[in-house]
């Protein structure tokens, strides 16, 4: 019986950003299958089989050529759709084609679509609105992390852990003291946690003074994670200064940003993850951009010990059953989502075959 994933796979994933292709290709594994993107024609973003079909050398240790991803090894030329090109003095026209990938530049991400190419409709991108729009700034990173990716999503649906694992930025007892609410809405799950007339930790002490704002005084604060399928969560966070309808405050007392999170399946048990902020105060200086970022890397730099060592356990003690409490809410509401598409996948392709 072959070996049946945990991630969908007809589905759009972030694979990378246009940075990572500026002067090479870039060889990733996404969903277990070693791909390689390129610029091909017209700068176009390609990606393909990183495998060469004359001798099975990574096409990623190669180079673009004139719109044409050349080996590394003994020069032979593939198109963008996976069709072998040219070679140096041989006829390779007839040589097998290697699988081609839909793939989309968008939003400032290389998306890819890893299932069935016929589905794959790029409509389906998320629209993200701070993206393209001169009101609001983005800066953000990329952590290879030993973890599956659910282990990823249930941590940024219940912030609980920030009281721990980040008790020198963002945690504060005050969240553990704050019951979550969760609700689901059709594909989209939400978990909401609202603070009120506490006083702001580090993180946020900054931001407020990025904003102009006084450090020193109560706010109210918010965390709104929101999942959508396969594995995004974006969570508005925020701190107003109290008593001014916290998360409805207006823009001259609060400090507030979307925290943006794409994981990415490279294998059964190692994601990428990509990380960022998107705030709309001083969107124009690149000053604070820059360092709102490095306080928030440090911050998920503090998750990835506890969930790679979290993972090792679990494949330690495979027959182990977790708890589950009110507070495991939405990671738990986001894996019953995940587990529906993963049924209807395996349906449709049992239908396929039969058909």
């Amino acid at each position: 019986m072959p070996h049946q994933a945990p991630f969908p796979k007809n589905t759009w994933y972030v694979a990378c950003t246009p940075d990572e292709l500026a002067d090479k290709p870039l060889g990733r594994t996404i969903c277990n299958e070693p791909i390689v993107f390129f610029r091909g024609d017209e700068g176009r973003v390609a990606a393909v089989e990183d495998f060469c079909p004359h001798r099975g050398a990574p096409l990623s240790l190669g180079f673009v050529r004139d719109g044409k991803l050349v080996c590394g090894y003994h020069g032979l030329e593939m198109g963008c759709n996976g069709k072998c090109a040219s070679m140096p003095g041989q006829r390779v026209r007839g040589f097998p084609s290697i699988r081609a990938y839909p793939v989309e530049e968008r939003h400032g991400f290389v998306w890819l679509w890893p299932g069935d190419p016929e589905k794959a409709d790029p409509s389906l991108i998320p629209e993200l609105h701070w993206a393209d729009n001169p009101d609001w700034a983005y800066g953000g990173g990329l952590y290879h992390v030993r973890c599956e990716y659910r282990l990823m999503i249930d941590n940024l649906m219940d912030l609980t852990h920030e009281t721990y694992v980040h008790a020198s930025s963002i945690g504060q007892p005050e969240i553990e003291e704050a019951p979550p609410e969760t609700t689901v809405n059709g594909d989209e799950v939400i978990t909401s946690r609202h603070m009120e007339n506490i006083p702001a930790p580090p993180f946020w002490q900054a931001a407020l003074r990025g904003c102009g704002l006084a450090d020193d005084v109560p706010v109210d604060r918010w965390q709104i994670c929101r999942f959508t399928p396969p594995s995004h969560v974006h969570i508005e966070v925020g701190v107003a200064h109290a008593g001014n309808d916290g998360y409805d405050a207006p823009a001259e007392v609060k400090a507030a940003s979307i925290v943006v999170d794409f994981i990415t399946p490279e294998t059964d048990t190692s994601i990428w993850y990509f990380w960022g902020m998107a705030r709309n105060f001083k969107p124009e200086d690149a000053e604070l951009t820059a360092k709102i970022r490095e306080g928030q890397g440090k911050i998920f730099s503090e998750d990835l010990e506890m969930l790679e060592a979290q993972q090792r356990n679990l494949l330690r003690y495979p027959e182990r059953q977790l708890l589950k409490l009110n507070i495991d809410g939405g990671g738990v509401q986001a894996r019953r989502i995940i587990d529906r598409l993963l049924t209807e996948e395996q349906e449709a392709i049992r239908e396929g075959a039969t058909a």
